[in-house]
């Protein structure tokens, strides 16, 4: 085991009442049932913090199938260490954006499909923008915001051909400071 620390973001949970995990209970299970160390959460959205258990893909199954048993929710469990929260933030592609809330960088499980940019682009309103940065890809909402955009969830999963949570700037940069 490492000393670096890593996040485990969760997929779509506690969102309108729906897909509820509860951080709290969580916690627990994760210290009791899992090999994972120094474990907290951020926020109710499903940030998981942890010293880096080694086998990170393992890890990342072994917290699905704990939470889709515990909780009845079966969620997609993406990571990313403390060095890769910190180059995202140092690669941002708009360092111009009208505010960080609107910023959203989409975490994704692996490469995103091969054309996937531009059959995004194709949905974007005005003021939007997107980028693809390795395997993270930005999403700048604009004035709009994230409500008001035609890149929902399903269009999303589409085009990207894999799973992905999005956090926004200011959730980022608090992650890379938790697991500093």
């Amino acid at each position: 085991m490492t000393s670096e620390r890593c996040a485990l973001l969760l997929r779509a949970v506690n969102v309108s009442g729906r897909n509820r995990v509860p951080m709290a209970e969580l916690r627990t299970l994760l210290s009791e049932r899992t090999a994972l160390t120094g474990v907290s959460t951020f926020i109710a959205s499903g940030n998981i913090i942890c010293d880096d258990p080694g086998d990170i893909d393992s890890a990342r199954s072994e917290v699905r199938a704990l939470i889709a048993a515990a909780f009845g929710v079966d969620t997609p469990v993406i990571a990313r260490t403390h060095a890769e929260l910190v180059a995202a933030l140092e690669e941002n592609p708009f360092p111009d954006a009208a505010a960080d809330k609107l910023l959203h960088v989409m975490f994704l499980e692996g490469p995103a499909a091969p054309g996937a940019i531009e059959a995004l682009e194709q949905r974007l309103l005005p003021g939007e923008r997107i980028s693809l940065v390795g395997d993270d890809l930005w999403i700048d909402y604009a004035e709009a915001g994230v409500h008001s955009s035609k890149l929902t969830k399903a269009v999303l999963d589409k085009a990207l051909g894999v799973a992905g949570t999005a956090r926004n700037l200011r959730t980022v940069r608090t992650l890379a400071e938790l697991t500093e």
